[in-house]
C-alpha cells in the first residue's frame, strides 16, 4: 500500500516537473515574461517614480516647506490645489486645456465625420484626390500650422512684424491671431483627420442596405442618417473624440506659438514652464492630473461603446453600397471642398515657403525676396550673423540626428511592436495578452511632454540593482532620445502589431509545430514573412510620428542632439520666423515623401495606422 502511494506520489511529482519545464522552457512563455519585465521597467516603473517625486521633498525646498529632502510631504499637491498659486497654477490652465479640448473636439469630429460619409456614401467626384488631401493637413505638424497661421494673422500690436493680412491693411483682430480662438482652429484643422479615419471605416463596413430600407418605410434622409446611420457609427466618433481630446489637452507645440505672448496657458504649457524652472515635482503632480483626465475620458469611452457593442453590421450575405446622389448639390460641395483643403494645405504650406524667401519679415514686397535664409552666408546684422540652413552646422547636425532617430526608432520600435502584437494576438482573451495590451496603452495616456520629463528624470542618472550599474546616466545622449520614442510610441507600434499578427491563421503555425518546425524557425519563416506589409506600415508610421515630433522631446534635448522640430522651435523663439519655416519645410517634405513611397511600395494603408 504505502509502495503505491509512494509510487503515485513520485509518478504526480514528476508531471508537476515536467509541466514546469514545459511552460519555463516554452519560447513563447520565456517571450512574454521577458516582455513583461521590460514593460513594467521602462512604463510602471517611471509611472511610479513620477508619483513617488510629487510626494517626496526636494533639496531645494527645504526652506519653503520644512522638513529634510527625502522626506513624504503633500507640500506640492498643496502648492497646487490650496495655495496663493492654485488660480495660476491649477485653475485658469485646467479651464483653458478643458475648453480647447472640447471645441477641438467638437469641430474636428464634425469636420471629419461630414467628410466620411461624403467620401464613403455619396457620388463625390475626385474621390481619390481628396482621399489623399484629406490626410496631409495631419501630415503638417500642427506646430508648423501655428507658424502658418501667425505669419497670415499676426499683428504688429502683439507679435511685432504685421502678418499677410494686415501688410495689406486689413484689420486683424488680435483674437484672431493668438489666443484660443487661433488654437482651436489650427489644432481643429489637423486633429479632423483622426474622425474622419476612424468614421470612413466604420461607414466602409455598414451594409447601405440597411438605409435602403429605412427609405422603403417611407423615412426621409434625415431621419436615416439621424437614426440609421449615426448610431452604427457613433462607438467610431466616440473613440475618435477620445483620441483628438487626450491629444489636444496635452498638447504644447501650438500653445506656445499661439497662447504665450497673450498669457493663455493650459496644463501642458504649465508643466514646460514647471519643469524648465526644475520645479520637477510640481510638473510631475500636473502631469499626474493630466493622466487622471485622459484616463476618466477613456473610461467614459468605454462606458459609452461597452452598451453598443451588440450592434451587427457585416453579415454573411455579403455588402454593398449605392452611392447618395448629390444632385445639384454636387458642384457646390466639390467647390466647398476645393476651398477648404486649399486653405488646410495649401494657403500652410504656400505661406511657410514665402516667409521662409522674405529678407525682412513683414514686408510683402519683390524686392525683400531672397534665398538669404537657405543658402546664404553668415551677414552679422542676420539672424545673429548665422549662415542660411544649408550651410549653417546646427541645421545639418538636426537633420542628421532627425534621420539617424527615426530610422533606429522605426526599425526598432516596429520589431518590438510586432512581437508584443504577436503577445496579444496568440494571448488574446488570457491574462498575460490582457496585461501585456494595458501594459502598452499606458504611454499613451501620458502626455508627451510630461513623459519627456518622467524618462529625463529616471535616467539623468544610474540605475542600479544590488549595487551593480544597469543602466548609466543617459542625460544628453541620443539613447535617451531613442529609448524615450520607441516607448512613447508603443502603443501605436503595438496596435499595428496585433492587427498585423491577427490576419496571420494559427494554423499555418499549428501545421509546421507538426512538422516539426521549432518555435523561432516558425517566426523565421511562417510568423514574419506574412507580416511583411505590417512591418512596413509600422516602420513609416513611426518614422513619420516621430519626425515631426516636438512636444515629447522638447525637455530632454541637448545641442548636440538637437532634431529639426526643435531647431524649428528654437529658431522662432529666438525671433528668426524665416529660418524656422525653412526648417518646417525640409521637414514636411521629407514627411511626404516617405508617406508617398510608404503608399507606393508598402501594400499598407498607412493613413490608418496614422489613427493608432
Amino acid at each position: 500500500m504505502n509502495e503505491n502511494q509512494n509510487q503515485m506520489t513520485y509518478s504526480r511529482g514528476r508531471r508537476i516537473r515536467n509541466q514546469i519545464r514545459s511552460v519555463v522552457t516554452n519560447p513563447y512563455n520565456v517571450i512574454v515574461v521577458i516582455a513583461l519585465i521590460l514593460l513594467t521597467y521602462f512604463i510602471v516603473l517611471p509611472l511610479l517614480d513620477m508619483i513617488s517625486t510629487s510626494v517626496t521633498l526636494a533639496k531645494r525646498d527645504v526652506r519653503l516647506a520644512g522638513g529634510h529632502a527625502g522626506d513624504f510631504t503633500l507640500y506640492y499637491w498643496k502648492r497646487i490645489f490650496a495655495s496663493e498659486l492654485t488660480k495660476n497654477l491649477l485653475l485658469e490652465p485646467l479651464f483653458h486645456s478643458l475648453t480647447i479640448g472640447f471645441f477641438v473636439s467638437v469641430l474636428s469630429i464634425s469636420i471629419g465625420s461630414i467628410l466620411a460619409w461624403l467620401m464613403v456614401r455619396t457620388d463625390l467626384p475626385f474621390k481619390k484626390f481628396f482621399s489623399l488631401a484629406v490626410i496631409i493637413p495631419y501630415m503638417i505638424p500642427s506646430w508648423c500650422k501655428s507658424q502658418a497661421w501667425l505669419s497670415m494673422f499676426k499683428t504688429e500690436r502683439i507679435g511685432g512684424a504685421p502678418g499677410f493680412l494686415a501688410s495689406l491693411g486689413i484689420h486683424v483682430p488680435d483674437a484672431l491671431a493668438y489666443g484660443p480662438v487661433a488654437i482651436v482652429c489650427v489644432l481643429s484643422l489637423h486633429y479632423y483627420a483622426y474622425a474622419y479615419l476612424l468614421v470612413s471605416g466604420a461607414l466602409n463596413s455598414i451594409n447601405s442596405e440597411l438605409e435602403e430600407m429605412g427609405e422603403i418605410q417611407g423615412a426621409g434622409k434625415a431621419m436615416i442618417l439621424r437614426k440609421i446611420t449615426l448610431p452604427l457609427v457613433l462607438p467610431a466618433m466616440l473613440s475618435a473624440v477620445i483620441l483628438t481630446f487626450s491629444k489636444a489637452i496635452g498638447t504644447f507645440g501650438v500653445i506656445n506659438y499661439l497662447g504665450n505672448k497673450v498669457n493663455y496657458f493650459t496644463l501642458s504649457s504649465k508643466l514646460y514652464m514647471e519643469s524648465k524652472s526644475q520645479n520637477t515635482a510640481t510638473a510631475f503632480a500636473l502631469a499626474l492630473i493630466m493622466i487622471c483626465i485622459a484616463s476618466i475620458t477613456v473610461f467614459i469611452n468605454q462606458k459609452m461603446i461597452g452598451s453598443r457593442k451588440s450592434y451587427a453590421t457585416i453579415g454573411g450575405k455579403g455588402g454593398r453600397t449605392t452611392p447618395l446622389r448629390l444632385g445639384v448639390y454636387k458642384p457646390i460641395i466639390t467647390g466647398v471642398l476645393l476651398v477648404f483643403f486649399a486653405v488646410g494645405i495649401l494657403m500652410p504650406i504656400g505661406i511657410l515657403v514665402l516667409e521662409s524667401l522674405m529678407l525682412k519679415e513683414g514686408v510683402y514686397t519683390l524686392d525683400n525676396l531672397t534665398l538669404h535664409y537657405w543658402i546664404g552666408d553668415g551677414v552679422p546684422t542676420i539672424m545673429e550673423g548665422l549662415p542660411g540652413i544649408f550651410k549653417n552646422k546646427d541645421f545639418i547636425n538636426a537633420l542628421v540626428n532627425s534621420l539617424k532617430l527615426t530610422f533606429v526608432n522605426g526599425i526598432f520600435g516596429t520589431i518590438f511592436g510586432q512581437i508584443l502584437g504577436y503577445i496579444c494576438a496568440k494571448g488574446r482573451g488570457k491574462f498575460h495578452g490582457k496585461l501585456v495590451e494595458q501594459l502598452v496603452f499606458i504611454p499613451y495616456l501620458i502626455p508627451s511632454i510630461a513623459f519627456g520629463g518622467i524618462f529625463l528624470s529616471m535616467f539623468s542618472h544610474e540605475q542600479t540593482l544590488f549595487g551593480v550599474t544597469l543602466i548609466p546616466s543617459l542625460y544628453g545622449t541620443f539613447a535617451l532620445l531613442t529609448l524615450t520614442s520607441v516607448v512613447k510610441h508603443l502603443p501605436f507600434a503595438s496596435r499595428a502589431g496585433t492587427s498585423n499578427m491577427l490576419q496571420i491563421s494559427g494554423e499555418l503555425e499549428e501545421a509546421a509545430s507538426i512538422a516539426g518546425a521549432g518555435f523561432f524557425k516558425r517566426l523565421v519563416r511562417i510568423v514574419f514573412p506574412l507580416s511583411k506589409s505590417g512591418f512596413v506600415s509600422g516602420f513609416m508610421l513611426i518614422f513619420v510620428s516621430i519626425m515631426k515630433e516636438l512636444d515629447l522631446i522638447i525637455l530632454i534635448m541637448t545641442p548636440k542632439t538637437s532634431t529639426l522640430p526643435y531647431l524649428a522651435f528654437q529658431y522662432q523663439s529666438g525671433n528668426a520666423p524665416q529660418a524656422s519655416n525653412c526648417v518646417a519645410i525640409v521637414m514636411f517634405s521629407i514627411v511626404f515623401l516617405v508617406y508617398a513611397l510608404a503608399n507606393i511600395f508598402g501594400d499598407a494603408d498607412l493613413a490608418k495606422s496614422m489613427a493608432g
